[in-house]
């Protein structure tokens, strides 16, 4: 039977509160125990009441406070321990803090003194590979401009829900997406050139100070996504002559648009006079078992739930969580800290944003084609997710997120490197233009917006379980004790990992004004796992009983989770997580413990054998600024 073994590793030095640079002395900690399963049996049993109202300002019991610096971390007991999966182990070797004097990321442009080459990571090159790799942008029209803002006078643009479409409205959708597809690739406009954007970001195609450049895990995420529809939505505007036009929304976090709608499902419309009749918004390389009338699963990992499953419960509990609960900072809801030199893969310490690992990932996966031939295409590889009508779809959604973060009082980065980090874009007259963060953040000034819809999981917190009646009350301290075990290899698919982690000691007991300064975060650091491979795993806290476990229980802290994109490497990737414990330990009346008892449950694609290391997880104290 495989099991896995954890090493603790006691530094023998320290040079930053953050991370240090230790010598390790090893000593095991404890065993798992191997062939786990974790099937569910259980619906979610959370109030249906879906009512429309604001969105709270400040939320409770997940008040939304931001944190007076990322690096701020006092009171920080450090637990380093090294999971060994799949038969890799090595001592924690934590890298120091950003240079001093590093400076923003500045994305090139495929000129001769900044070539651009084809896409060469987040993909399996001994498959068939369904798109082109050659992803650079066309040389034409000069050199790039600086972006300047709409006209204040111009109308502004909505972005409606494509549940809730004006009468008309699709029809005018549908003719910008057809003419897009007529345009030659001569033509960066055209939709084969658009597509190649995310692939040339995020596979590979460019570099910034000798590094590749990668627009995911970290705080580049929503900006870089943000500007990239921002010029798609006007180029489809422009080729029906509308000005007005606005790209439509997937409302997959409100019910009523947890669906595919029906209109990207259809091959053929006879309705409409298009070439070879052919639906525009169709694309055939998607999951067919997600097309019709399945609920999106925005906790995905790679199979189907049972049908006892409230899959709608679990979504909005799983908004909850990523957009309150987990998003209780810039770094925790953008990602973390990304500038000019660093290595894409890995940063360290860094986290990836609790929306872009959540329920932005798992739509990716769902929609995409799981034929293990392939390399997940088109939505489930980052690669040739452009290519799909529905990424852009789905990810004015996920843009959609930080404009509802922001009305619940979030507030981006404020560092210059995150305001001065920019890209280059192809605009509706054929221009490239280089646009930078700190102008993306007022949408009044791009002018657009979103058409409201109802947000139904701001009601619907995630709750305890094992507070209920029936389950015992555990002390985590007492009843988990460290096990001694010789340690063995294991893959993530193999098993479930089983750990004691213990509490800094100023956070027992704290009172209100001690949970209000500071936030008890879980911390996992040195996420790493094969780029060209989809990842996920769940993590339970103080969990009773882990087999009835679902995203509606708040000992179900989250997930980490991620597309294949980048370095065909094994073990390539390297990212981190943050997950709150405040309210876990509130509703579980555990605040006294010396300790938690921490759950990893491997979710992969059956069959299928990925290798995860964890170099050390940690509970920090991490200090906030309530707005």
């Amino acid at each position: 039977m495989a099991s896995l073994s954890f090493t603790l590793a006691t530094p023998t030095t320290s040079s930053s509160p953050f991370f240090s640079q230790t010598t390790t002395k090893q000593r095991r900690l404890m065993k798992t125990h191997g062939k786990q399963t974790h099937r569910f049996q259980v619906s979610c049993n959370v109030s249906s009441n879906n009512h429309e109202k604001p969105l709270p300002k400040n939320p409770q019991p997940q008040k939304l406070i931001l944190p007076q610096t990322s690096l701020d971390l006092q009171n920080v007991d450090r637990r380093n321990l090294l999971l060994g999966l799949g038969g890799v182990y090595s001592t924690a070797t934590l890298s120091g803090l950003p240079p001093a004097f590093a400076e923003a990321i500045k994305a090139p442009f495929n000129q001769p003194d900044r070539p651009c080459k084809d896409a060469v990571s987040g993909f399996d090159i001994n498959k068939k590979l369904l798109r082109p790799i050659d992803c650079c942008p066309l040389s034409k029209n000069g050199p790039e401009s600086h972006f300047k803002f709409p006209d204040k006078s111009s109308k502004t643009r909505i972005r409606y829900p494509l549940h809730k479409l004006p009468v008309g409205y699709l029809d005018k959708y549908m003719d910008a997406i057809q003419k897009m597809k007529d345009l030659p690739d001569s033509d960066p406009r055209s939709f084969n050139n658009q597509a190649k954007v995310h692939c040339a970001y995020c596979n590979g195609s460019y570099t910034q100070n000798g590094q590749e450049l990668q627009i995911h895990n970290s705080w580049l995420f929503f900006p870089f996504h943000r500007w990239y529809l921002y010029f798609y939505e006007r180029i489809l505007g422009d080729l029906i002559g509308d000005s007005t036009f606005g790209l439509p929304y997937w409302n997959w976090d409100n019910p009523e648009g947890m669906t595919i709608p029906h209109f990207f499902v259809e091959k053929q419309c006879n309705n409409y006079k298009f070439e070879n009749g052919e639906n525009p918004l169709y694309d055939k390389y998607r999951d067919e078992s997600h097309l019709r009338y399945e609920l999106v699963d925005l906790d995905y990992s790679g199979r189907n739930r049972d049908l006892c499953y409230d899959q709608k419960e679990i979504n909005l509990a799983t908004m909850n969580r990523q957009m309150m609960r987990n998003a209780f900072d810039a770094t925790s809801f953008f990602g973390g800290k990304y500038v000019a030199g660093d290595e894409p893969i890995p940063r360290g310490d860094n986290v990836v944003g609790s929306v872009e690992a959540g329920c932005h990932t798992a739509v990716h996966r769902w929609v995409g084609n799981p034929d293990p031939k392939g390399n997940k295409e088109d939505m489930g590889n980052f690669y040739s997710a452009g290519y799909d009508p529905l990424f852009y779809v789905h990810h004015s959604n996920v843009d959609r997120m930080w404009t509802l973060w922001k009305q619940m009082g979030g507030k981006e980065p404020t560092d210059t490197d995150w305001e001065n980090a920019s890209y280059v874009f192809y605009d509706e007259k054929q221009n490239p233009v280089r646009v930078y963060n700190k102008q993306s953040v007022d949408l009044s000034n791009l002018k657009y917006e979103y058409h409201s819809s109802a947000t139904p999981w701001t009601d619907r917190p995630p709750r305890s379980r094992c507070n209920r009646p029936g389950y015992p009350k555990r002390n985590n301290t007492k009843d988990f004790p460290n096990q001694k075990d010789p340690p063995e290899a294991l893959t993530l698919t193999d098993s479930t990992v089983r750990l004691r982690v213990k509490r800094p000691p100023a956070s027992k007991n704290r009172n209100a004004e001690q949970k209000k300064s500071e936030k008890e975060i879980l911390c996992l650091i040195g996420i790493s796992f094969d780029c060209t491979e989809a990842a996920k795993f769940d993590v339970f806290v103080n969990d009773c009983d882990e087999e009835q476990i679902t995203p509606c229980d708040s000992e179900n802290v989250g997930s980490f989770a991620a597309v294949p994109h980048a370095k065909g490497m094994a073990m390539g990737c390297k990212s981190g997580m943050r997950f709150s414990l405040t309210e876990l330990l509130e509703e579980t009346k555990a605040e006294g413990d010396e300790s938690i008892r921490v759950t990893i449950v491997p979710r992969t694609t059956p069959g299928k054998k990925v290798k995860v290391t964890i170099d050390a997880i940690e509970i920090r104290l991490i200090p906030v600024l309530e707005k």
